[in-house]
C-alpha cells in the first residue's frame, strides 16, 4: 500500500512538471500565425529577429498591432533596425492578462519593455505606462512621450497565464528614442569596433588578408565574431606567419560563426559549431562548452575562454577571447600530444632492439606517454639493461629518477656498465 501511494505521488509530480514545462514554452510566430489580422506584425517580428528573443523569455506580454496599425507605422519609412527598437517597445517583460490590466493597483503602473531590458533604450525611454481610464478602458504610453497615452487596449488575443499574453492595442506607441535612426550593422566597420576594444591588430589582419569581406557579407543574416587582444595576437604572430596565405585566411574565418549567438544562447546550445571556414570535408569546427557563467571554445588543439563582449546588437555580436583559436586542420593535434596517456606495460629491451632503433628521438615519438618525459624513458631503459646484466634486480622505486641515478653509479662498480 505504501509503495502504491509513493508511486501515485511520483506520477502526480511528473504530471505537474510536464504541465509546467508545456505552459512556459511558446513560439510567438506559430501563435500569431493562427490570427491573419496580425500577419504583418508577425512578419516583422521575424525579420527583426525579435521573435527569437521573445521565445527565449519565460514571462512576456506582446502588445500586438493589426495589419492596419502596422501599415501606419511602416509609412514612417523606418529602417529595419530602427523598426526593431520600435517593436521591442511593444514587448513587455512582465505578464499582463486582460483581468490584470483592468485591476491595476492604484490605477497605473510603469513596466519595462524589451527595449529597456536589453539596454538599447537610453535612460528610462524603454518603460511603458499602463493606466486604467474612465469607461473601462486601458491606456498605453511610453515614458518619453510626455505622459501621453497614445494607444488603448482593444482585446485579448492569446493568454497562457503567467507565461505569455498577446493583447491587441489600437496603434503603435510613439517614442522619439525608439524611432531615432540607427546605422545597420552592415554599415558599421567591424575593424573599427574591434580597434576601440583593444583588438586592432586582429582587425588589421582581417583587412590585409581580405577575410573582412566574408565577415561583412554575413552580418545582416547573423554573425558571431571572436577576436583577440593585440597582446595575445603579438605572441601568436610567429605561428601565423608560417602559414600560407590561404591558410591564414582559413584561420581568420575560423573566428566567425555565420549565425547570431548571444551569450545566453551559447550557454544553452553547447556542442559543435561550424564556422565561416567550414567547407565540406574541411570541418573547421569547434565545441562550445560552459561551466556556470564561463563559456569555452574547444578545438583538438587549444581551449579558449570568452573573457568579454565587444558589442552585442543582434544580428551582430563580437566577443573577446583569451587565446587564438587553432583548428586541428591547420595545427595537427598539439593538444592531444600534450594530454597524459596511460603508461604501457614495460618491455625488456635487448641490445639488438636498441641497435635497431635509429635514434632516441624516434623512440619518443612511438611512446604512448608524452615525448618530453625523459626521466621516465631513461628509467625504463636502465631497468631493461640491468635485468640482463648479472641478474641485478629491477624494480620501480618511489624515488623515481633518484633511484635510476643511484643505479647508474652502482653498475660500473659491479663491472656491469
Amino acid at each position: 500500500m505504501a509503495n502504491l501511494t509513493t508511486t501515485t505521488l511520483l506520477l502526480l509530480v511528473l504530471a505537474v512538471a510536464t504541465t509546467t514545462t508545456t505552459t512556459t514554452a511558446f513560439n510567438i510566430t506559430k501563435l500569431l500565425a493562427k490570427h491573419p489580422d496580425f500577419s504583418t506584425f508577425n512578419h516583422y517580428l521575424t525579420a527583426t529577429h525579435l521573435a527569437n528573443e521573445i521565445n527565449r523569455r519565460e514571462t512576456i506580454t506582446v502588445l500586438a498591432l493589426d495589419n492596419a496599425a502596422m501599415s501606419s507605422l511602416l509609412s514612417k519609412g523606418l529602417s529595419l533596425y530602427t523598426l526593431r527598437n520600435v517593436l521591442s517597445l511593444h514587448v513587455l517583460v512582465d505578464y499582463f492578462g486582460s483581468k490584470k490590466l483592468h485591476q491595476i493597483t492604484d490605477g497605473s503602473t510603469l513596466t519595462s519593455s524589451m527595449f529597456q531590458a536589453t539596454g538599447a533604450a537610453p535612460g528610462t525611454a524603454g518603460y511603458v505606462n499602463i493606466t486604467d481610464v474612465k469607461g473601462g478602458k486601458v491606456g498605453f504610453g511610453t515614458e518619453d512621450n510626455d505622459g501621453k497615452l497614445d494607444a488603448h487596449y482593444v482585446k485579448s488575443v492569446i493568454e497562457q497565464p503567467y507565461s505569455i499574453s498577446i493583447i491587441q492595442i489600437s496603434q503603435a506607441l510613439n517614442s522619439a528614442e525608439a524611432e531615432a535612426p540607427i546605422p545597420a550593422p552592415s554599415q558599421l566597420s567591424l575593424t573599427a569596433i574591434m580597434a576601440k576594444q583593444g583588438c586592432k591588430a586582429f582587425g588589421d589582419l582581417l583587412t590585409s588578408s581580405g577575410a573582412d569581406t566574408t565577415f561583412e557579407a554575413n552580418v545582416d543574416g547573423g554573425l558571431t565574431v571572436f577576436c583577440v587582444s593585440d597582446t595575445v595576437l603579438k605572441d601568436f604572430m610567429p605561428k601565423y606567419k608560417n602559414l600560407t596565405a590561404a591558410k591564414q585566411v582559413s584561420l581568420l574565418l575560423y573566428h566567425g560563426i555565420p549565425v547570431y549567438q548571444s551569450m545566453q544562447m551559447l550557454k544553452t546550445s553547447n556542442g559543435i559549431m561550424n564556422t565561416l571556414a567550414t567547407d565540406g570535408a574541411n570541418k573547421f569546427d569547434f565545441t562550445v562548452q560552459n561551466d556556470g557563467e564561463d563559456v569555452t571554445l574547444e578545438t583538438k588543439v587549444v581551449t579558449v575562454k570568452i573573457i568579454g563582449t565587444v558589442i552585442d546588437e543582434e544580428p551582430l555580436v563580437i566577443y573577446k577571447i583569451n587565446k587564438v583559436l587553432q583548428p586541428r586542420e591547420l595545427f595537427k593535434g598539439v593538444k592531444e600530444k600534450e594530454a597524459p596517456a596511460p603508461k604501457s606495460a614495460k618491455k625488456k629491451k635487448g641490445k639488438k632492439a636498441t641497435a635497431d632503433a635509429p635514434s632516441g628521438e624516434e623512440e619518443e615519438e612511438d611512446a604512448e606517454a608524452p615525448g618530453d618525459d625523459s626521466d621516465d624513458s631513461t628509467a625504463d631503459d636502465s631497468n631493461g639493461v640491468s635485468g640482463l646484466n648479472g641478474g641485478l634486480m629491477s624494480f620501480d622505486s618511489p624515488f623515481g629518477s633518484k633511484e635510476t641515478s643511484a643505479k647508474k653509479r652502482l653498475l660500473p662498480v659491479l663491472g656491469l656498465d
